[in-house]
């Protein structure tokens, strides 16, 4: 029996008018589609919160935006790319939604993307010209009304023109690109110059409609609209600083954050102020000494930054009344040297040196007792004089022995003591930490900018956590935000949260170790960026940049570094050019870790 041709390829399943429905019914789905992303967009960016989770915001927080987590990422990704121009991919997804619902057509889909696509970087380095204003509502984020993107290309694009023809080339570029983004922006959108008349007389009405009627509009309806106007003004007056952490602020001694007497002043602005400010060298400030006045909190001086005082720690007790008195200190230096003799060590103590823990008692001995002889006797003299340690050592350069002996009762060391101290006001380093007392008696202090790095190690409850506070404590007391930063990173979220909120804070505290690989990461590129910096100017680290700095802004000088632009065509050699360097003073940033041992299993 011979096979029955097929007939499938020529077949027709279905009608033209039936093709035409399934047709129009795709178009209408996929513009609702489109709408409805559209619309979202909008949503996350009316809605967005720099303390969400992103691409640039490691925390813990629950997400406030009303699109979701993918809804803040990708409305920071926006904002943070291109500015307020951000909104225009929200915009003409509902106007291709409008149309295709209206069957007036889109024309080109590819085309229109292609034009929005091409529309977002011009249009952003229009607006990244136009300063942030001043009296204004905060800008949310830090790139400007342009984001980055659009800086980038205002700069290149400007750049270009005043290399070319000054001034004017300048302006001619700015302008042609004001009109190229124009063109591509209405190409996006699509609309008619029908459509164009109709929406300016609707926005005409509004605005009239708003100014005329608003008023009694608004306190008519003031009880009905309470809610949604209390979200809005909360939605405008954000804070706009994704630094600012995820729980709630701090009391009075934590409220550094003013601008002027009535209105509040966001976590950013420390750090717009110090890229504002006049560039000085880096050089610690003065401790100031403890004020008669009774303070109760933190005064920040509106016109700049205002260093706490002392009198916000607890004020150490009179010496008399927690060392051991003269007398006692007498006694055991004739008990000393009783037991000395019982060992066949002759000898006479000439100097005490009480300190807080221990006390030095220096031991002449008499002609011919050999040092390694009074050193071997250590453990002995320890259980004569019933006490765990005695530790003995000769003094480099001078003719006596060191007996350090334990104290009875040791003595608490108060940071408020070692700060307004002498050796705390003449500390010259740049990043001083105050360490504690030696057994002497007198403060100790050491810079961590020569250091680098420091490790503090020890076993559970030998004051670890103590000194760790005590070493950021006298970082806060010495140095504004423009000065210092920190990024705090505590996996147990029981020591280093108590500064949540500081202005000094890079970013809000991180407990979770997988987020502080991430800023570590982060860290490590900052420093390589600060040594190719360093490098332009011929200095070998952040001090030695921002003295530089401030001598070229205080001279008045043009710093610029030579760059390879391309080829001569005619010789083949390399060509030059002289571009200035923006030069702005570089703060320290100061990584505090706690429990290094646990992050190091990640």
């Amino acid at each position: 029996m011979a096979a029955r041709p097929s007939t499938l390829d020529t077949r027709k399943f279905a009608s033209p008018a039936v093709k035409a429905l399934m047709s129009q019914r795709s178009a209408e789905f996929g513009g609702l589609l489109l709408g409805l992303l559209g619309l979202a967009i909008l949503v996350a960016l009316a809605t967005y919160d720099p303390r969400d989770p992103s691409l640039n915001t490691a925390t813990t927080r629950h997400v406030s935006n009303l699109a979701g987590s993918g809804g803040a990422m990708l409305a920071d990704i926006l904002l943070q790319g291109f500015g307020v121009v951000a909104v225009l991919p929200g915009l003409a997804m509902l106007t291709w939604c409008w149309r295709i619902a209206s069957r007036r057509g889109l024309g080109s889909f590819g085309g229109r993307l292609a034009a929005l696509l091409a529309a977002l970087p011009m249009l952003a380095a229009i607006v990244a010209v136009v300063p942030l204003p001043r009296n204004g509502p905060p800008w949310p984020v830090m790139a400007g009304l342009g984001g980055s993107i659009g800086r980038l290309v205002a700069d290149t694009e400007i750049g270009a023109g005043a290399s070319l023809f000054g001034i004017v080339g300048s302006a001619s570029v700015w302008l042609l690109g004001t009109i190229l983004a124009l063109v591509l922006g209405w190409l996006s959108l699509g609309l008619s110059r029908s459509e164009w008349k109709s929406a300016g007389r609707v926005a005409s009405v509004a605005a009239r409609y708003s100014v005329s009627a608003g008023g009694g509009a608004l306190s008519r309806g003031a009880g009905s609209m309470s809610g949604a106007s209390g979200w809005l003004v909360n939605l405008v007056n954000r804070q706009p600083d994704g630094l600012e952490p995820d729980v709630a602020p701090l009391p009075a001694p934590a409220a550094p954050r003013r601008v002027s007497r009535d209105e509040p002043r966001t976590m950013a602005e420390p750090v717009a102020s110090a890229a504002a400010a006049p560039v000085r060298a880096v050089k610690p400030q003065a401790l100031p000494r403890r004020p008669p006045a009774e303070q109760i909190k933190l005064p920040f001086d509106e016109a700049g930054w205002k260093f706490p005082g002392l009198d916000l720690l607890n004020d150490p007790p009179p010496r008399a009344s927690t060392g051991p008195s003269e007398e006692a200190l007498q006694a055991n230096a004739r008990l000393l040297e009783t037991v000395l003799s019982d060992y066949g060590v002759q000898g006479e103590i000439v100097e005490i040196r009480p300190g807080p823990v221990v006390t030095l008692y220096e031991l002449v001995p008499a002609p011919g007792i050999r040092s390694a002889r009074v050193i071997g006797l250590a453990d002995d003299v320890a259980r004569s004089l019933s006490v765990t340690a005695v530790r003995i050592a000769t003094v480099s350069g001078r003719n006596v022995i060191g007996i350090e002996v334990p104290n009875s009762k040791r003595e608490t060391v108060f940071l408020s003591e070692i700060l307004s101290s002498e050796e705390g006001q003449k500390s010259a380093g740049r990043l001083s930490l105050a360490l504690g007392k030696d057994i002497s008696g007198k403060a100790i202090f050491a810079d961590l900018a020569r250091m680098p790095h420091l490790m503090i190690a020890g076993t559970t409850g030998s004051g670890k956590s103590v000194g760790v506070n005590a070493m950021i404590l006298s970082l806060l007391y010495r140095l504004s935000p423009d000065q210092c930063r920190l990024i705090l990173i505590d996996p147990k979220m029981l020591e280093l949260s108590i500064y949540e909120g500081i202005p000094h804070l890079m970013a809000p505290v991180v407990t979770e170790p997988a987020k502080a690989v991430t800023a570590l990461k982060w860290t490590v590129r900052e420093m390589e960026r600060r040594y190719r910096a360093m490098s332009q100017l011929g200095v070998r680290n952040v001090g030695g940049f921002n003295d530089r700095v401030a001598e070229a802004r205080a001279k008045g000088e043009v710093v610029t570094r030579k760059v390879q632009t391309g080829f001569d065509p005619d010789t083949g050699r390399p060509t030059f050019e002289e571009q200035p360097l923006a030069l702005e003073p570089l703060p320290f940033i100061v990584v505090v870790v706690d429990e290094m041992a646990d992050l190091m299993m990640v």
